[in-house]
């Protein structure tokens, strides 16, 4: 039987409207009421409201999560198994919450303090992010290390993109110089520099907030693969420390990929919004099936793999 491993969206995937089609047709699945509870706001109702608002980073956070967890929810009444999770930076919440390292109630609290912690070091501090395409990871990093100011690639998606992230002059300066070598820069709609060290006051933040709420980490009921370290995750000690570093550090998305092929995982399944995910395994890839579920019609695409 295929080995199957689910993998969780990241920030900037949200749209308005996204999930709703799959809590209509399982109206058994409340992860938004539930999580709207521990929020203290009605997650329906942001997700239904305008582009501008759902992409502030304290509302898009949970919102991808919840939509990722409602996909989640749905897969399992289905009765579909899995033995592994990865998640894409902000992903990485949901996946621990679906491996039961994390309850439901502790997974929306922390993603609550950790999307407050990064909304305001975003408005603190300005910077940038550029998706760089068409260029190898070990020219992107000399060309970061060359650039004045401060950029460094953050986000290791597939091998033909690499994110860079740092000062707003710094990655302007980048994104230019790369344009000029024949690659493709895209600015990210995003707020700040994620992933980079304009992060460091989130990190603190958030960090001093999990040691205050001490939520329950316990051991993942499946393989839980890391973005700090583009592997399988066997060390589950100081999870508050760890999960500061991970607001800092690179996500080592496509060691994640490799290291899950290696271990003989075939089907790769995203779970939220759009596919961002599912398109960087098919360009990382070869020889394995990857699909998405965020809608009727995706869901029954998926199953149809899943249940083949």
């Amino acid at each position: 039987m295929s080995k199957t491993v689910f993998l969780f969206s990241g920030q900037g995937s949200q749209y308005a409207g996204m999930g709703r089609e799959l809590a209509e047709a399982y109206p058994g699945v409340k992860v938004y009421e539930k999580a709207s509870e521990i929020l203290g706001f009605d997650l329906a109702e942001k997700i239904g409201g305008s582009e501008e608002e759902l992409a502030k980073t304290v509302i898009a956070q949970p919102a991808i999560m919840a939509t990722s967890l409602t996909a989640f929810e749905i897969l399992k009444l289905e009765g579909i198994e899995f033995s592994a999770v990865a998640g894409h930076s902000l992903g990485e919440y949901a996946a621990m919450v679906a491996a039961g390292m994390l309850s439901f109630e502790d997974g929306f609290r922390v993603i609550k303090a950790r999307a407050e912690a990064m909304q305001k070091a975003s408005e603190a501090a300005s910077g940038a992010m550029y998706a760089i395409i068409g260029k190898p990871a070990e020219e992107i990093e000399a060309v970061c290390a060359e650039t004045d100011g401060y950029v460094v690639p953050v986000n290791y998606n597939s091998s033909a993109q690499t994110v860079i992230a740092g000062e707003t002059s710094a990655a302007e300066k980048a994104a230019a110089k790369f344009a000029e070598m024949g690659a493709k820069a895209v600015k990210l709609g995003v707020s700040s520099a994620f992933h980079s060290k304009l992060m460091q006051p989130a990190a603190e933040e958030f960090e001093a907030a999990l040691r205050n709420m001490k939520p329950a980490f316990n051991k993942p009921s499946a393989e839980f693969y890391s973005n700090l370290t583009g592997a399988v995750q066997t060390d589950f000690e100081d999870m508050p420390a760890k999960l500061a570093k991970h607001i800092v550090s690179p996500v080592k998305f496509t060691s994640e990929l490799a290291a899950l092929q290696a271990a003989g995982y075939e089907n790769f399944v995203e779970l939220g919004p759009n596919k961002v995910l599912t398109g960087l395994v098919k360009k990382t890839l070869k020889g394995v099936s990857a699909v998405n579920v965020e809608n009727a019609k995706t869901l029954e695409k998926a199953l149809e793999l899943l249940k083949s």
